[in-house]
């Protein structure tokens, strides 16, 4: 009986003392109008491999939570998994920084209704994804006028629009440059010029990176436009080198 009461209280004792799992730093919650019934998957890019952070299970009620843990902000994904077929266009992408995080959309147009609220670096990735937008659908408007010109043979017209498409590339990437070059305190500038204008003229890219803060250039996209920036010298300049002894 002794040795029993003994063996209890170390029980209560080791169970009191024992490390609850951590609930993560980023919380994440919202409703997805019209959903009845999925999966819903919080993931990010881990060792260059799309990983799942959290799940919740789907039935009845279409508010969620879910949590994540991390040093800072970085890129994840909002995943639902609706069984149609189309993965790409059921995704949405925002910043994760440790607070919470309201996301709010529809079932229907799961990626286009997202209406996003976070932290610093969100606000800024969703004023730069507002005027990609409209870059976009500009170009949209030429691929369609394209189209139309190669139907018709109209050859003055196909010249027009292509140089329209490279004054409208010029425009978006002179944009992103500066985008990021204004925010060169937070994370999303180097991210975004990884994504979006990663083939653009070296001595911007080197103007990004040497423009950003030391936290910023210590970040996980710091350092990785960084690292990029030395991978693209070194083989612009191995080309160079090679077609220099080429007779």
């Amino acid at each position: 009986m002794k040795q029993l009461s003994i063996v209890l209280i170390l029980l209560i004792f080791f169970t009191n003392c024992s490390t609850p799992p951590k609930a993560g730093n980023v919380t994440v919650s919202g409703n997805i109008k019209g959903l009845k019934k999925g999966m819903l998957y919080l993931q990010k890019i881990q060792d260059t491999v799309l990983v799942n952070v959290d799940s919740v299970y789907i039935e009845g009620q279409s508010d969620f939570l879910m949590k994540s843990q991390v040093s800072e902000p970085e890129i994840h994904y909002l995943y639902l998994d609706k069984n149609d077929g189309a993965r790409y266009n059921d995704r949405i992408d925002f910043f994760a920084e440790p607070g919470t995080i309201t996301i709010n959309t529809t079932l229907g147009d799961f990626e286009k209704d997202a209406k996003v609220v976070g932290g610093k670096n969100e606000a800024k990735f969703q004023e730069y994804k507002k005027m990609l937008e409209r870059f976009n659908a500009r170009n949209l408007r030429l691929i369609k006028e394209n189209f139309e010109a190669s139907k018709q043979k109209d050859d003055e017209k196909l010249i027009e629009n292509d140089e329209a498409y490279k004054k409208l590339l010029k425009q978006k990437y002179l944009y992103t440059i500066n985008f990021a070059m204004y925010n060169k305190k937070l994370e999303v500038a180097p991210y975004i010029t990884l994504s979006e204008v990663f083939d653009a003229n070296i001595k911007y890219l080197d103007t990004v990176a040497n423009s950003l803060s030391p936290k910023v250039k210590k970040s996980l996209y710091g350092k990785q436009l960084i690292t990029y920036i030395k991978e693209r010298k070194a083989k612009e300049a191995a080309v160079k080198k090679n077609d220099s002894i080429i007779p």
